[in-house]
Parts: structure tokens; sequence; C-alpha cells
């Protein structure tokens, strides 16, 4: 092999090395922007004496009137409870029952979330 094609074979393979990164690169954009990643947001409400936050629920598919919610009252958060707005009860954790506040955190899930 000349010398000269020696040059050519190593600078061909320095393009096809550069060219590789580079897609690389460009495919490693692409993906991050095409994953939507679930957003943190929760919905917030202030009544006249409480400060209340839905952070997540999920609506019952067998049951459409019920929701399991976890709440935050004041900043303080609440384990995932269920609230039934047919019977407008609040189940805990344990299994007690608790009838809902009025402006409480049942009547904001039911109310805002009948719509």
């Amino acid at each position: 092999m000349s010398l000269e094609n020696h040059y050519i074979c190593r600078a061909s393979t320095l393009y096809f090395v550069l060219l590789m990164k580079l897609m690389t690169l460009v495919l490693f954009l692409v993906l991050s922007f095409a994953i939507a990643f679930p957003a943190e947001a929760s919905f917030c409400r202030n009544t006249k004496d409480h400060s209340i936050c839905i952070l997540s629920i999920k609506r019952s598919a067998k049951y459409y009137w019920e929701y399991r919610a976890v709440v935050s009252v004041d900043g303080i958060e609440r384990p995932l409870e269920i609230y039934n707005c047919r019977s407008r009860l609040r189940v805990q954790k344990d299994g007690t029952a608790v009838p809902f506040e009025p402006n409480g955190t049942g009547e904001l899930i039911c109310n805002v979330l009948k719509r």
C-alpha cells in the first residue's frame, strides 16, 4: 500500500468516525425530546381556612363515582384514601369511613372532577 493510499484510507476512517459520532449525538437529541416525562404538578385550592392540594388522583374504572387520591391539607400529606362521591364518604387506609367535611377535600375532588 502506498503512502498516499494510506493517508486516504486514514482520512476516510476519521470522517466515518466523526460522522458516526455526529449521528449518535443527533439521535440522542431527537430521542431526548421525543420522550415525555410525567409532570409533577398538583392541583391546589385555598378555602376559607385551609390550603388543599390534590397530589395524585385516579378514577375507579369499575365504580366511576370513586376516586383514589393522595391529598395534602395545609402542607401535610395524607395517605391514599378512597373518596366516594355517591355516598359522600372518605374511606381511610384502615377502612374507616368518614363523611365529607363542608368545603373539604371530598367536596373539592367530587365537585371539580365531575365536570
